[in-house]
């Protein structure tokens, strides 16, 4: 079995216009939502093996924040460049890239490549609001055929989510 988390960064801010889009900070809203996301997860999944950031800062900070509440060190966050700007197809050529050791990983980046791969792979999932965690479980061996293999779960939670 395999386990994808997708992960929509959490809300960032547009205070600086002048700052480069890689550089734009959390908003407040996003420094409440990504704790409180990151407890839901360790609440109610296994912890990631492997966490994969874009490096665009409100990503980063994003990873970071949620690896805190799931006991995972900063410093093992991966930061992989090809995430910021990733297609779907770019993404799927990351995902189908990692080492087969790994049974759950967790790609933090943005969308719509993240929400367009996981309507994708699950047909499903139509929206990821920001800090929105989609969670896949595959019945894979290997990560290069999770396109193809069976889908054995789905799930979706953001912050406004009332089920929780």
């Amino acid at each position: 079995m395999k386990t994808l988390f997708l992960v929509r960064h959490a809300k960032s801010s547009w205070d600086d216009a002048a700052l480069p889009d890689k550089e734009r900070p959390l908003a407040d809203r996003g420094r409440r939502d990504a704790p409180r996301m990151g407890k839901r997860l360790a609440q109610f999944s296994e912890k990631p093996d492997l966490i994969l950031s874009s490096p665009a800062l409100r990503a980063l900070s994003t990873a970071e924040i949620m690896a805190r509440e799931l006991d995972y060190k900063n410093k093992d966050v991966v930061i992989d460049n090809r995430l910021y700007d990733a297609t779907p197809e770019g993404l799927l050529q990351v995902i189908g890239e990692l080492d087969d050791k790994f049974r759950r990983v967790m790609l933090i980046g943005h969308n719509p490549a993240l929400v367009d791969l996981a309507r994708r792979l699950s047909g499903e999932i139509d929206e990821m609001p920001t800090c929105a965690v989609a969670t896949f479980v595959f019945e894979a061996k290997s990560w290069s055929g999770i396109v193809t293999a069976k889908l054995s779960m789905v799930a979706l939670d953001y912050p406004k989510n009332s089920q929780r």
